[in-house]
């Protein structure tokens, strides 16, 4: 079995695969929006609200888009995965990123898996000095109901996991 096919699990379907050159991703912060907007349209059709759901899933995708953008590398590639497993979204991000972005996710993301997601948010988007990464990550747990997971897939990679039971959450 390979990394990926473990990351995916058995009951996820894939359903679309982009994969750039960083360095192409990262020459223009339009491509976050457009490479967001294109995704939630292709994977959306089929739901039971297609626009809800399409807006929902854009600006989740953009939100983590923005993130691997901000990794400041310009080696290598950028995969964008997408899977579906009935009511939850999987979205993959596979970029490259400094070893030091890499351990600060590392320890965001384990900081995500308490039960005080809610209180954290609030304070975190009232504080000037909070990062982007965090408060997107937190975000996206508190908004989204997202789980999250996160792997260092060595050689300067790492891969965000992210599933979003859009198909449940209320207006």
């Amino acid at each position: 079995m390979t990394n990926q096919e473990a990351a995916i699990g058995p009951t996820f379907d894939q359903l679309l695969s982009l994969k750039m050159d960083m360095a192409s991703f990262t020459a223009d912060w339009l491509h976050c929006d457009q490479l967001s907007n294109y995704v939630a349209r292709m994977v959306s059709h089929d739901r039971r609200d297609p626009v809800r759901h399409s807006n929902l899933l854009s600006s989740a995708l953009n939100e983590l888009l923005e993130m691997s953008f901000r990794s400041e590398a310009n080696d290598g590639e950028f995969v964008c995965n997408f899977y579906r497993c009935q009511e939850t979204e999987r979205i993959e991000l596979i970029f490259p990123c400094p070893t030091e972005q890499r351990q600060f996710y590392r320890k965001i993301v384990l900081g995500l898996k308490n039960r005080r997601a809610v209180i954290n948010y609030c304070n975190l988007i009232t504080n000037d000095a909070a990062s982007d990464g965090q408060a997107i990550l937190l975000g996206l747990v508190v908004n989204y109901d997202a789980e999250i997971q996160i792997r260092d897939l060595g050689i300067g990679t790492l891969a965000f996991i992210v599933d979003l039971p859009l198909e449940r959450l209320l207006n």
